[in-house]
């Protein structure tokens, strides 16, 4: 039973997090388009509200629940792993990424109320952050060691810069255009 439980959990994560990319992905779009002369703004802000609300309500909201639901049975059925420290670390890179989730809602209902507090550009940072938390989780489960934990994070603040590099270089590029 628990192979089933962790295939899951498996699917789940991966809609969980394509959910969570693509609706940052939306957001830096809908954050954009609010420079269209009216009537593309309108119409752009309608559609990109749209699509932020089915993705979000069909498939990254479930997606998240299926994965806690799967994650918590599979505890239960092996009550052990919650003494090992990879376990604890990595329920609190969970933990970060449900606070992400809830942060990401936030973004899209202050959207919807035609609030932009960030940029294309931070937002285009914040997608990241995902990623962050996706590699310290999958790293986690994987090599199931905490006892690395200095080279981890070093490990993570390489991955970040890299990423935020990346950011800075492409909106270089996408400006200059």
């Amino acid at each position: 039973m628990y192979q089933y439980i962790l295939a899951i959990h498996i699917i789940f994560v991966v809609c969980w997090m394509a959910g969570l990319f693509y609706m940052v992905r939306l957001f830096i779009y809908h954050t954009e388009a609010q420079d269209k002369p009216e009537p593309d703004r309108k119409i752009l802000s309608d559609q990109f509200e749209i699509m932020e609300k089915k993705l979000w309500w069909i498939i990254a909201t479930p997606s998240m629940y299926l994965v806690l639901a799967a994650g918590i049975t599979m505890l239960i059925l092996i009550p052990g792993w919650l003494q090992q420290p990879w376990m604890h670390l990595k329920l609190l890179f969970v933990i970060g990424l449900i606070a992400y989730h809830f942060i990401c809602q936030n973004k899209m209902n202050q959207m919807r109320k035609g609030i932009y507090k960030w940029t294309s550009t931070q937002l285009r940072i914040w997608n990241e952050v995902a990623t962050i938390f996706l590699f310290a989780i999958v790293f986690l489960v994987v090599l199931k060691s905490a006892i690395n934990w200095i080279f981890g994070v070093l490990g993570i603040i390489l991955l970040s810069l890299i990423l935020m590099s990346g950011v800075k270089i492409y909106k270089y590029y996408r400006t200059k255009k």
